[in-house]
């Protein structure tokens, strides 16, 4: 009976320490995955609304030589 509960207490100690790994791993992802998301929104928002070039009005004349 000594050995059994032993071997539980090891096994819910590995279980946990995967669960941790697992976990932790994730959460190191979380920022790239924010910061990837932010790049697709501004770039969906570029697409939709593409940036028009000056008009004619807005820009100088050329310099004389």
């Amino acid at each position: 009976m000594d050995g059994t509960a032993i071997i539980i207490i090891l096994a819910i100690a590995g279980v946990a320490s995967v669960l941790l790994f697992a976990v932790k791993g994730l959460l190191d992802q979380v920022p790239d995955v924010m910061e990837s998301a932010g790049r697709a929104r501004d770039s969906w928002h570029r697409f939709k609304r593409p940036e028009l070039p000056p008009s004619a009005e807005d820009r100088e004349p050329p310099a004389a030589a």
